[in-house]
């Protein structure tokens, strides 16, 4: 799990600002998020993925959450992300095949992925042998590090 998933979301979310100098938008608003990209998170841990979600927007990101593959698609044909933040296990589609899937539909869509288990690896592995290599993120994460993480990936886009 991550670092910080009880407790206020405000208050975490103001200390990753302290640490880190990203301004926090309450807001909700899209203008209000000029540069920062557009992130999908899915987690079948509905807590994880909506406490992503929530310390995500505070830092400035469009953020919408799935907590499976298959919602995740129908929420991308909407969305349109331009960064898919998911975990490796999950039952139904793994995240390695929903990243594939994502490729497909969104060729541009940057994509990472996080586990905190040590046994994806044959999940990884069958997602390079079909040609596919996705940025792995190890669980637990710190979420000022992702946020850092997330903003360097949208000088990328």
């Amino acid at each position: 799990m991550f670092e910080i998933i009880s407790g206020s979301m405000y208050a975490a979310a103001e200390l990753f600002r302290d640490k880190t100098g990203f301004p926090l938008d309450e807001s909700g608003s899209e203008d209000s998020r000029p540069g920062l990209p557009k992130v999908l998170v899915v987690d079948d841990e509905k807590l994880i993925a909506d406490t992503l979600k929530e310390i995500l927007e505070m830092a400035g990101f469009h953020v919408v959450a799935a907590y499976d593959g298959w919602g995740a698609i129908d929420a991308a044909t909407q969305f349109q992300p331009d960064c898919l933040l998911s975990d490796v296990l999950m039952p139904g589609m793994n995240g390695v095949e929903l990243a594939i899937a994502m490729r497909k539909m969104f060729p541009a869509t940057r994509i990472l992925l996080f586990s905190g288990q040590a046994g994806i690896s044959d999940i990884v592995t069958e997602g390079s042998r079909q040609g596919y290599e996705f940025e792995l993120l190890a669980k637990p994460i710190h979420p000022a590090k992702l946020i850092e993480h997330l903003k360097n990936q949208s000088a990328l886009l």
